[in-house]
């Protein structure tokens, strides 16, 4: 058995290196997907190494969290983009966030990204650009800080224009771009290039132009001088046809010269076991007795019947990305295997109305909870002996880590992070592609597990001694910044 040391103390080094964390989302404040979870947990492990800050849009959930947030900058209007005040937060432990203040662009009801209703904002292009414009302002000195960036991490298409701000200023800087879903690239019409101040000369193949459109993440990966990703599987599937979204050529160059990078996400381990103080019994590590506690605890929340049977648990974005379709698709047969299901999170409304659909055709088997409550999410962590992940891709993910630390095993398919996490047959089972009879061919498998004690503890025991700590993680990520600074010197 291999246990994963992924939380093992490392040395600082180079304590001095300013480095400058830009994201479109940070837990402590909002939160969408994962990166909310990355972007408040890497900074805070990359402390040991650097002086790390972060910078976030001004958004009402992180105006309401903080009151009165003193301003540091003035940002000026260019091209369409608004001038904004920059303002600065330090957090209790000591990190500091700057905010980019402009209430016209962040200051709304809904998610980052949209309205309540799941519609995109019909300026995302101005407001992400003005996001990333404020970091290369930042590094350009136009911000007129006591604190300059020697790096920027960027993360995603929201935050992906600043290296290409820095290239079209004259500014040379290390900048690293997190890929955490290709699948998402920031796509707008090449007529917006005026308003968002991108030179025409810089929609081309070798720029900013994609298919006829402008993408925010192609700048990214063009411009950046290194490219990291959240697993090293998804890293070389992103320069496949199948898995590179039109950009698996750029990403393959960038893999040849040594500039693209797979690192894998860690956990925060204050939600493991130990420290989860929402559970109806704790577990231990290597322990599992207190899931019959929390399996009971989850069927009344959920309202199902008693029962002595595997259940099985899905805590995810409800798209089609996370293979939803066929969870509910295989429900039929995990149920008259005498399973149960419980489903918890949101996303795309057919699918929703799915679910629903499955829980009211069978009553007391089957529980849909749409939404997403961080203390139900690890309660059924803690409780199911099964989670369902049969998704189409998977950068990394979380929820096979946060699953695994509570002995709860991953039914998943074998891709991206999800290969890196889960050993099949050890700690959980993988699909060999992801389809409806592998699907059923894998809960066959979690079932007959079930049935057997002895093996059933055997995993679980395997899966509770793996760790997915930020600690390895750091290390990487500061090797990269060592790198991507060499090579901007040389």
């Amino acid at each position: 058995m291999q246990v994963d040391m992924r939380s093992k103390p490392v040395p600082a080094q180079s304590p001095q290196s300013r480095i400058l964390y830009v994201t479109s989302e940070m837990t402590d404040f909002v939160k969408v997907g994962g990166l909310g979870d990355v972007s408040s947990a890497l900074p805070r492990a990359l402390r040991v190494h650097h002086d790390v800050r972060v910078l976030i849009p001004g958004y009402r959930e992180v105006l309401a969290h903080q009151g009165a947030i003193p301003v540091v900058a003035r940002l000026p209007a260019a091209s369409g983009l608004p001038a904004c005040d920059l303002g600065k937060i330090e957090m209790p432990d000591g990190l500091v966030v700057y905010v980019v203040l402009c209430p016209e662009l962040f200051d709304r009801e809904g998610s980052p990204y949209g309205d309540r209703s799941g519609v995109d904002w019909i300026d995302n292009d101005v407001r992400f650009a003005r996001l990333g414009l404020a970091a290369a302002e930042m590094v350009s000195g136009v911000a007129d800080l006591d604190w300059k960036p020697d790096l920027l991490h960027l993360n995603d298409w929201p935050s992906a224009l600043a290296p290409a701000f820095l290239a079209w200023r004259g500014h040379s800087i290390p900048t690293i771009l997190t890929i955490h879903n290709l699948a998402y690239q920031g796509l707008f019409g090449a007529e917006r290039l005026p308003a968002l101040g991108i030179p025409q000369t810089s929609f081309q193949i070798d720029g900013v132009e994609f298919h006829g459109k402008l993408s925010f993440l192609k700048a990214g990966i063009f411009y950046a001088s290194h490219v990291t990703t959240v697993s090293a599987t998804y890293a070389r599937e992103i320069t496949t046809p199948e898995f590179g979204c039109g950009l698996e050529g750029l990403l393959r160059a960038r893999s040849d010269q040594g500039r693209l990078t797979g690192i894998l996400n860690g956990i925060d381990e204050t939600w493991g076991p130990q420290s989860s103080q929402q559970l109806s019994d704790a577990l231990q590590s290597s322990d599992w007795a207190g899931k019959p506690a929390n399996a009971e605890q989850v069927r009344k929340t959920f309202g199902l019947a008693v029962s002595r049977g595997p259940l099985f648990a899905v805590v995810s974005r409800l798209v089609h990305q996370k293979g939803i379709d066929l969870t509910i698709q295989a429900a039929e047969i995990l149920l008259r295997e005498g399973g149960q299901l419980v489903v918890t999170g949101r996303g795309e409304t057919h699918l929703e109305s799915a679910l629903r659909k499955l829980a009211a055709r069978h009553p007391g088997k089957v529980g849909v909870r749409i939404g997403f409550d961080e203390a139900k999410a690890r309660q059924m962590f803690a409780g199911s002996d099964f989670l369902l992940m049969p998704s189409r891709f998977e950068p990394c993910g979380l929820s096979q880590m946060y699953a695994q630390s509570f002995g709860t095993l991953p039914v998943a398919s074998r891709t991206g992070g999800l290969v890196d996490t889960v050993e099949d047959g050890v700690t959980g089972f993988l699909l060999k592609e992801t389809s409806l009879p592998e699907l059923l061919g894998a809960l066959y498998r979690a079932v007959d597990i079930f049935a057997s004690p002895r093996k059933l503890n055997a995993m679980r025991r395997a899966a509770m001694q793996r760790r997915f700590g930020w600690g390895l993680s750091a290390q990487q990520y500061s090797d990269v910044y060592g790198t991507a600074a060499a090579s901007s010197a040389g």
